[in-house]
């Protein structure tokens, strides 16, 4: 019975959280007409499923667009991990000199905006001939130092016998990390995947200031140019089109919802 109030509370919380999805689901069904209706309604009168989506699937390659989102967001994943592991082990079990300054540059890194770097980053890629490339949507998020700091939080929490045992039985320090802290890390690098994969997913700003080319649109703007130039004011195939976009990223954390709360949960355990 002491839980009963914060369930209900919770819940309140949820259902604000997720209405805007459902409502976004809601026009994504219904025909223009009742788009704009003066009375509110979940379930449509007239369902324009077929209409709305297909229109979609018609007149936009959102196939590609999801596609390129999967390269891109996997791409920076991939290096982010490779980075970020290996930094955030170091800074957590490892004794070297400078580390604590190091671990400040992380935290200060933590301070700036992304927009703030992207006029020199944007320079850069031009003078290198890389704008309208799947490079130019990539390099500049290779390394995250958000990643660093959730896996070396993750780390330290990470008892050091265990990793004491490893060293006992003649492993060096990167077969330590690759074969007992990695394996156990899973939690936090499942984590950090859904922070990376849907800021990265539902990125607009540079991807907007660096892709021109339809071919190597991301999902988000892909979704832009279907407003702009196809949908209108045609809200419930607009809505559609975002259904279809967002769906991988609910389906994806769903999956691993588990992982996450066990990677937020474990990597707060010791400062």
């Amino acid at each position: 019975m002491r839980a009963a109030p914060r369930l209900v509370l919770l819940s309140l919380l949820a259902v604000l959280v997720l209405l805007p999805y459902v409502w976004m689901i809601s026009v994504s069904l219904k025909p223009r007409s009742e788009v704009f209706q003066a009375t509110l309604s979940l379930i449509p009168k007239d369902f324009a499923a077929v209409q709305n989506y297909g229109r979609v699937l018609r007149e936009i390659p959102i196939g590609r667009y999801l596609l390129n989102g999967v390269f891109v967001c996997g791409s920076i994943l991939a290096f982010q991990l490779a980075f970020a592991i290996p930094a955030g082990y170091a800074l957590a079990k490892l004794r070297f000199r400078g580390r604590g300054v190091m671990f400040a540059m992380i935290l200060l890194g933590l301070l700036v905006p992304a927009h703030v770097p992207a006029i020199p980053l944007y320079i850069a890629a031009a003078n290198a001939g890389l704008l309208n490339t799947y490079t130019a949507l990539i390099a500049p998020f290779t390394i995250s130092v958000f990643g660093i700091f959730l896996f070396r939080q993750f780390f330290r929490a990470m008892p050091d016998e265990l990793l004491q045992a490893g060293r006992v039985d003649g492993m060096n320090e990167a077969s330590v990390m690759l074969r007992v802290a990695l394996p156990n890390a899973w939690p936090a690098a499942t984590a950090f995947a859904i922070f990376s994969v849907v800021a990265h997913w539902s990125d607009l700003f540079w991807p907007l200031i660096v892709i021109n080319e339809g071919a190597l649109y991301t999902p988000a703007l892909g979704v832009l140019w279907f407003r702009a130039e196809e949908a209108g004011d045609d809200y419930g195939a607009l809505m559609a089109a975002a259904v279809l976009v967002t769906a991988p990223l609910v389906a994806a954390f769903l999956l691993a919802q588990r992982r996450f709360i066990e990677g937020m949960t474990m990597s707060g355990m010791k400062g």
